[in-house]
């Protein structure tokens, strides 16, 4: 599916990456998963990622922290991953570059971008997106990377399309100021098509 989008946007298939979302899977479907090829995971809740990311740390896999991220979680989001895709206010990027250990390298960074209003979903208003992205760029233990959203799920590829290329213009605007990003995290099982026809670089697929 992934190559298929791809070929019809006029974009190399190597260009998306799918991270496999592994929340609520058994370490031996991860490993399995690792087996056939796949090295890039992401987990939703720091709790119960940790035992996974430690039992499989022989492997050379790289860890995505995709969830909500409360303040007393940015300690073990900032030691045992390697990207956080849902950065939306300053204090949490204080606390990620604070606690980010230096033997292990600056933390990607993904900034969540709220595109609609749907209440309990996180994310910072396209308004305030250049004033956090200015902020989290200045942290030196971070690498910002770019943009990621969750939408709200609607049927039709050209209405799922619509916040994608939203997120990409918003993602393209800060290029233009400056900032030299490179990654949008959208798109999932439902509607990873519209996503990659838009510029999307990672799809998060758990189904």
């Amino acid at each position: 599916r992934i190559e298929a989008a791809a070929r019809r946007a006029g974009r190399d298939p190597g260009a998306v990456h799918l991270l496999a979302v592994s929340k609520q899977q058994p370490i031996e479907a991860i490993a399995a998963a690792a087996d056939a090829g796949q090295c890039e995971f992401g987990e939703n809740y720091v709790r119960e990622a940790l035992p996974k990311i430690e039992a499989l740390s022989a492997r050379a896999l790289t860890w995505h922290f995709i969830g909500q991220l409360q303040a007393n979680k940015t300690r073990d989001v900032a030691e045992h991953f390697q990207w956080v895709h849902t950065v939306d206010r300053e204090r949490i990027a204080t606390r990620l570059d604070a606690q980010r250990p230096h033997y292990a390298g600056p933390l990607d960074v993904l900034l969540q971008v709220r595109l609609c209003d749907e209440p309990g979903r996180g994310g910072v208003e396209p308004g305030d997106l250049p004033g956090l992205a200015e902020f989290v760029a200045g942290l030196p233990r971070l690498r910002l990377r770019g943009l990621m959203c969750i939408p709200p799920p609607v049927t039709g590829e050209s209405a799922q399309r619509v916040p994608f290329a939203r997120l990409r213009e918003l993602l393209e605007d800060l290029n233009r100021r400056g900032h030299r990003l490179d990654t949008l995290s959208m798109g999932m099982s439902a509607d990873l098509e519209a996503a990659i026809l838009e510029g999307a670089t990672l799809v998060r697929v758990g189904t």
